[in-house]
């Protein structure tokens, strides 16, 4: 979408891989794709986190584009970092709002300050596929419990999210499934293999994903920067994300 440097976005869970509306501009063509199951993408169950890195390398390919750099937000993050990680001579710089950190990450107190309906749905996704699929069949509520700044932001430039959350499940559960079996097992990578310039961005008050582990990432990833901005939560944040972008350019 659009001409320019080529940017990867890696959307969240659950939504459709449309590019990003509200952060549209000259400069910039952004190129997407759902992630398998999503859509029209057929589903890839036991998917890793670093399996996207593939995919991105196959619809670059396919583009001819050679050298990108990759965004993602909230579930899309850490698939952004996995291309980081492992596409090192394509990818030129990472951004990552709102992104879990590993599963197994040393030190972390992964569910600290993560929302009650949060940590339920993931905690069943670490007791495997078979519990993670009873407990979305349950019809057990989810409430993000969005702050005043994240609804201000659905009420203006991100209603977008309006075209790829509810549509995204259309088909069913699967793909959330597969998403968050993939966040709670092995990733496939090492944050700390990152060697392209990492930006990542965190609002103090996201709930759904604890700033502590945008930390966690920035204090793992050589060189990594960490902007923390104290009153934004899940939403909000992407309200820096065109301040991200002017980060780009120059890496």
């Amino acid at each position: 979408m659009g001409t320019g440097f080529p940017v990867f976005w890696h959307h969240g869970t659950p939504n459709l891989g449309l590019p990003p509306e509200p952060l549209f501009r000259p400069g910039i063509r952004w190129v997407s794709y759902d992630r398998p199951g999503y859509g029209g993408s057929t589903a890839v169950p036991n998917r890793s986190v670093a399996s996207a890195a593939a995919d991105v390398s196959h619809i670059a390919d396919s583009l001819g584009i050679s050298k990108f750099a990759v965004v993602g937000h909230s579930g899309g993050a850490p698939h952004a970092l996995a291309c980081a990680a492992l596409l090192p001579d394509h990818v030129t710089a990472v951004v990552a709002g709102a992104s879990l950190a590993p599963f197994d990450a040393t030190g972390l107190d992964w569910f600290a300050g993560m929302i009650a309906s949060g940590e339920a749905s993931l905690r069943a996704a670490a007791a495997g596929r078979a519990a993670k699929e009873a407990y979305e069949a349950s019809g057990a509520p989810y409430d993000p419990e969005f702050t005043p700044a994240d609804l201000e932001a659905l009420d203006g430039p991100w209603s977008w999210f309006g075209k790829v959350v509810g549509p995204a499940l259309a088909g069913g559960p699967g793909p959330l499934i597969d998403d968050d079996l993939a966040y709670v097992t092995p990733w496939g990578f090492d944050p700390a293999s990152i060697r392209v310039p990492a930006l990542l961005l965190h609002g103090e008050r996201d709930g759904m994903v604890p700033a502590s582990h945008s930390r966690w990432l920035a204090a793992r990833i050589p060189g990594a920067e960490l902007r923390l901005t104290p009153d934004d939560g899940h939403i909000s944040v992407l309200a820096r994300a065109p301040a991200a972008l002017d980060w780009l350019p120059a890496r």
